[in-house]
């Protein structure tokens, strides 16, 4: 369903090894950082691709104005700029690259808790104001401390083995990480309630969710040793700011070293300052990613990634068209091809198109096909009645506000003779139509229609004509061939159904599709044309 991708805009200052292999891959590049939200608007109108950072904010307005759009890359962790429901919906892929920063971020954090360890930047500063305060600054050692990691992901597992080093014992929580995958790392996993009475720094290390918004708040700092130390260089928001400032006037924290700020975008400065101003607060402007190996890391992953996409070759990074990673493997395409075609010719047949539809599919080949088939059939469903361009990644989002409702199921056995290839069933659920196809090579076939079944397969590609007739009348293929012979076209294939009380399907492969079926439909009892 993706298009040709021939122009990315680039809307922020990234390494120029980002345009030079976007260039190399055939891709007409632009580069513009810094354009204003009209400038944005303006601009984005042809791009088939945009990469941002941090500062370019991808609303609902900017993703309407880009009309040819197909991908947005961040270069970089998380997506908080971009809409990614506003983008789902209008079929655009969001891709960013999670692995690019977080060597970076890992070495920031462990920065940031020997600085809180010795206070190095106030000792610093007031060097540069001609003090000389030995006695003021007396820190303690990291060697036996307790370090919780709240979050085991790439970030917080290179922060513990980085943090064991100096001698650090590291407890930890995240809801994902088995127990046993975080003791291979030297993490041991407590739950939460345990873990803050028994630590003497946190360093916070997961995305921004509802379920970790004020992860650490009035009551969680009330539960831990006093003088806690407290580290976020992940998202402003996990530790409550509000929370923070009292603990740390009561000295219920002894200090905490921040990164990121509930106010702070990527690109601005917090605008309450009473943390910042804390003399027992460290604080840096969001430079998480701010080495130049991480940039160019980011911008050659994200290039890599999108010249991956644009010729073909694969998937990496998406955030929200997860059934399209997989459309990208040679041996799913067809399946795909086959999904969106069953969804076209039950929709067609079934004059509707809500309701809910059953997706089965038989045979060991199938077993994971679900995810990429399931919104292909809604594709093919929606296909024929709606103006907007569907595809894998917007069918299933478009599909429930049409109130279509799909359900995939599975069974190992498939019938033979395609017990190894694998089969597809579609149905309308409370009505009798349902429909039966498989690959044959790379080629989608159908087998079966509401009951009857083709001996021979019939290719489901191009323009197709179905139509059913009573079994005893077979002017009907006679009315066609002088249809197309009229219209100079061909007759490419053609394959009909055993009889099902006393009628007949037939399926006919053309060259081009017919304007007028004026003089076929007197001789059947239906007849629709598609293009697949």
């Amino acid at each position: 369903a993706l298009g040709k991708l021939q122009k990315v805009l680039i809307s922020e200052s990234l390494d120029p090894c980002c345009r030079e292999i976007l260039q190399a891959g055939g891709i007409r590049v632009q580069e513009k950082p810094g354009l204003s939200k009209e400038e944005l608007l303006r601009e984005i109108r042809d791009c088939d691709g945009l990469i941002v950072r941090s500062a370019t904010k991808v609303t609902a307005e900017v993703l309407e104005a880009a009309e040819r759009l197909q991908v947005v890359g961040r270069a970089g962790t998380g997506v908080d700029n971009v809409d990614v429901e506003a983008a789902t919906r209008r079929g655009v892929l969001v891709m960013n690259t999670p692995t690019g920063n977080s060597l970076s971020a890992a070495e920031l954090t462990c920065g940031m808790i020997l600085c809180l360890a010795r206070q190095i930047p106030q000792a610093a500063a007031s060097m540069k104001e001609g003090k000389w305060d030995r006695k003021k600054y007396m820190g303690m050692e990291l060697n036996g401390k307790t370090l919780a990691v709240l979050g085991l992901g790439r970030i917080g597992r290179e922060v513990a083995t980085r943090m064991q080093a100096f001698g650090m014992k590291t407890i930890g929580y995240d809801p994902i990480i088995t127990p046993d995958v975080s003791a291979t790392f030297g993490v041991e996993q407590l739950p939460l309630e345990q873990i803050w009475p028994r630590c003497d720094f946190i360093t916070v290390h997961t995305p921004l969710l509802p379920s970790t918004t004020g992860l650490l708040n009035d009551s969680t700092f009330a539960k831990c040793r006093r003088g806690v130390q407290v580290v976020n260089c992940a998202r402003g928001g996990i530790v409550d700011e509000g929370a923070l400032l009292r603990a740390l006037q009561s000295g219920q924290c002894g200090g905490a070293a921040l990164d990121v700020f509930t106010q702070a975008s990527g690109a601005e400065p917090p605008k309450d300052r009473d943390l910042v101003n804390h003399p027992n607060v460290i604080s840096c402007p969001h430079l998480g990613a701010s080495t130049r190996e991480a940039q160019s890391r980011c911008g050659k992953e994200i290039a890599m990634q999108i010249v991956d996409m644009a010729t073909g070759k694969g998937l990496t990074g998406v955030v929200n068209g997860q059934a399209l990673s997989k459309a990208f493997a040679p041996q799913t395409k067809p399946w795909i091809t086959l999904g969106r075609a069953l969804g076209t010719v039950l929709c067609t047949a079934g004059k509707q198109m809500q309701g809910s539809v059953q997706v089965c599919t038989l045979g060991t080949s199938l077993k994971e096909a679900g995810s990429y088939l399931t919104p292909a059939v809604a594709a093919g469903m929606l296909a024929g009645g709606t103006q907007k361009e569907v595809t894998l990644v917007n069918a299933m989002l478009l599909a429930q506000e049409a109130g279509l409702k799909v359900t995939t199921t599975h069974s190992d056995v498939a019938p033979e003779p395609d017990s190894s290839t694998g089969l597809v069933q579609v149905s309308l659920q409370g009505t009798p139509h349902q429909v039966t196809g498989t690959v044959q090579g790379s080629t989608p076939v159908l087998q079966q229609i509401n009951g009857a079944t083709f001996k021979q397969p019939a290719p489901l590609c191009g323009p197709v004509l179905i139509y059913k007739a009573k079994a005893s009348d077979t002017s009907g293929l006679a009315t066609l061939t002088g249809l197309l012979s009229k219209a100079g076209a061909q007759l490419l294939s053609y394959h009909s159904s055993s009889t099902v009380a006393g009628e007949q399907w037939s399926v006919a492969g053309l060259s081009a599709p017919l304007s007028n079926l004026g003089e076929l439909k007197p001789r059947v009892t239906e007849a629709f044309q598609l293009h697949l």
